[in-house]
């Protein structure tokens, strides 16, 4: 039995993005359509830029899966860039095609341009820019899609929704979660509150017509875990922490909460703790907690939320200086969205996935799905007598 793992790589302008992964037990229904059917999602949403009438991901399934199910071996995941063709000399791996005249050598206040380039020691920010940007999601985002077919087998779902952009606060109806997952389908900002995603629209709008960018918050559920995923007895095994981290990897991520999150700050501790009953097995009235106590998922619904900044490439640039002559400049301007905050709703949801992937193969391990299967069944009978 393995740990699920994996890397992935690219450039943003680059002829593809790949992923490896490794750890992956043999039986999962997988299929290039489902894992598709997340990447289309992504590159929908009110306020996407042009790279998005260029791209159309698809996914190619390179390893690891024969007639539609995993076998085991590690699964190489690809995305073709198809603006490959346009920059095939300017990305070149060749040293023949190198062109010192087209370097970037003014860095975009927010992004990893200034930073990259000092760390790496690079004269050229393009060389940052095209492996810290958010088109590495993508590949993510499938990644995200094997990880949610994973848990599928075992009637774990991920899904959920935006709560604001741009200031803006949506109402979230009190509904089953996945009737709210429906609703956000079918909503161009990926929202359940019709009212507020009318507000949304227009604030995009105004901010592309004055070349500003918006940010807003996601929220992302989890239904059906099983109690004891993670663990309270060494930091790292925590699962909040590492929800946390997995969120906080994504580009323009700035802000985690769990829960009511910081609410709970706010509180008195009679305000913010889910108390427990019994009948015919451990139940809460409340979920303040998010699904998670002591580092430990606890059977309610997961519930985190990420906040994300505005994209920090402005159509109206920031000010910044040249590298080469230290002069002051307007910072360069690279293709880029408006608004990006449904896109980061799927790549939030794929990275969750991810997380409860890995600890549902720590806590029931095996290489097959039958056999995690019966581990999960015997210990639900043993929780079900605790």
């Amino acid at each position: 039995m393995s740990i699920f793992r994996y890397l992935t790589a690219g450039e943003s302008h680059g002829p593809q993005l790949s992923a490896i992964i490794e750890g992956l037990p043999a039986g999962i229904h997988l299929s290039a359509l489902a894992l598709n059917l997340e990447l289309s999602r992504r590159q929908q949403g009110y306020g996407r830029g042009d790279r998005m009438k260029i791209e159309k991901d698809t996914v190619q399934l390179l390893s690891g899966v024969r007639w539609g199910e995993t076998i085991g071996s590690p699964v190489t995941l690809v995305v073709m860039n198809r603006d490959w063709e346009n920059w095939s000399e300017k990305m070149s791996p060749l040293p023949e095609h190198r062109d010192d005249s087209i370097a970037v050598t003014r860095p975009r206040p927010g992004h990893a341009d200034l930073s990259g380039a000092m760390k790496y020691n690079h004269r050229d920010v393009r060389n940052v820019l095209e492996r810290s940007s958010a088109r590495e999601t993508a590949v993510r985002v499938a990644v995200g899609a094997v990880a949610k077919a994973l848990l599928a087998e075992f009637d774990i779902k991920v899904g959920g929704f935006v709560t604001e952009l741009g200031g803006i606060c949506a109402n979230t109806p009190q509904e089953p979660l996945e009737n709210l997952w429906k609703r956000a389908a079918a909503s161009e900002m990926f929202c359940c509150d019709p009212s507020a995603e009318i507000e949304m629209r227009r604030a995009i709008d105004a901010a592309q017509s004055g070349g500003d960018t918006l940010g807003g918050v996601v929220e992302i559920q989890v239904i059906g875990a099983p109690p004891g995923l993670g663990s309270y007895v060494q930091w790292d095994r925590k699962l909040d922490a590492r929800l946390a981290m997995a969120l906080m990897s994504i580009q323009a991520i700035k802000g985690v909460e769990v829960g009511i999150g910081f609410e709970a700050a706010r509180r008195p501790g009679s305000r913010v703790h889910d108390e427990i009953f019994y009948k015919d097995g451990y139940q809460r009235t409340s979920n303040n907690a998010g699904g998670i106590e002591g580092g430990m998922s606890n059977g309610e619904p997961i519930v985190v939320r990420a906040a994300m900044k505005p994209i920090p490439t402005l159509y109206t640039p920031l000010r910044s200086v040249d590298m080469i002559t230290h002069e002051p400049f307007e910072a360069t301007v690279e293709r880029s969205d408006t608004c990006a905050v449904p896109a980061a709703l799927v790549v939030a949801e794929a990275v969750v996935a991810i997380e409860l992937a890995t600890a549902m193969l720590e806590k029931f391990g095996g290489d097959s799905i039958l056999e995690i299967r019966r581990n999960l069944e015997g210990y639900r009978e043993q929780i079900l007598n605790a």
